[in-house]
């Protein structure tokens, strides 16, 4: 057994394939986790009921959940958007039926971009008047300052801020504010999380100004993905644990390494712990975004 860390995640993966007896754990209920359970499914050919997806709250989906009635209002605490480059996501949902099983989420996705296009015809107002073109503004200063952090190692950038990368005209730039008002960043947030930014949508900056090529679901996230996602999980066995707080996760060593072997949480109050064999498998969620999040 060898335990693999990665940021998103704590692996522990057997050097053999997985036997049919194998059991996999993931914790947190968020797309990550069902997106792996789905293509340990499609691709990995695991058995959906060996699979058990441990939840904290009453319901699946992570930030991209969405609740609320007509009367008291409406939530939705998290949301993506998507673009032609999102090749995994694509491909895991032209596997996934929509839930009047009409045709695919991904071709239900690029019909309805087909017809509903995001053009936005005003990004910026200034005094009260709308700007039609905005030029980005950025100095050569600024664009060095840009093309520095994407070539900088996140180790080196570690916990600083993007304001300690630029100088303050920087956060006056047109740039800044359709930057900031696309991907909800704010000048004192994470230097590396910029920079994956600057590095995953580089390609869309030209269209920034209308939101161009940005790609939208027919409903919220939360009835267009989660729930058609869950439900083609329930029909193949896949055991969701709601209500399910995971505290802490046991590790042992032995000659091939450590490797996690129980994972502790809480359910309806009382504390109890899984003990996990050699043979199976545990991936955690790390750093949820609306992790302890409240209304």
């Amino acid at each position: 057994m060898k335990t693999r860390y990665t940021k998103e995640s704590v692996i522990s993966m057997p050097q053999e394939s997985a036997d049919k007896n194998s059991l996999v754990y993931l914790v947190g209920g968020g797309i990550a986790s069902l997106a792996a359970a789905a293509f340990l499914i499609r691709d990995g050919e695991v058995p959906g009921g060996n699979i058990i997806i441990l939840e904290e709250s009453e319901k699946m989906g992570g930030s991209l959940d969405a609740a609320g009635t007509s009367r008291n209002g409406y939530v939705i605490r998290g949301g993506r958007m998507i673009e032609s480059k999102y090749l995994c996501t694509f491909d895991l949902f032209s596997s996934i039926p929509t839930l009047d099983n009409s045709k695919t989420v991904t071709e239900e996705i690029v019909e309805w971009n087909k017809a509903m296009k995001t053009s936005s015809k005003s990004r910026l107002f200034r005094k009260g008047h709308r700007v039609n073109a905005p030029h980005f503004g950025l100095s050569e200063r600024h664009i060095l300052a840009i093309e520095r952090l994407e070539l900088q190692p996140e180790m080196i950038l570690g916990r600083t801020s993007i304001s300690d990368h630029f100088e303050p005209s920087f956060f006056e730039t047109d740039f800044w504010f359709m930057w900031c008002s696309t991907f909800a960043f704010q000048p004192w947030h994470s230097a590396v999380e910029f920079k994956r930014y600057l590095l995953r949508f580089t390609h869309m900056v030209s269209g920034f100004n209308t939101l161009g090529g940005i790609m939208r679901t027919p409903y919220n996230q939360y009835d267009s993905m989660i729930r058609p996602l869950q439900r083609w999980l329930e029909t193949r066995g896949v055991r969701f644990e709601y209500v399910t707080c995971v505290t802490d996760l046991g590790f042992c060593h032995d000659a091939e390494g450590y490797r996690a072997d129980r994972i502790v949480y809480k359910h309806e109050g009382r504390k109890k712990q899984v003990t996990i064999e050699a043979k199976d498998y545990v991936i955690v969620t790390l750093g949820s975004m609306t992790e302890r999040s409240s209304l």
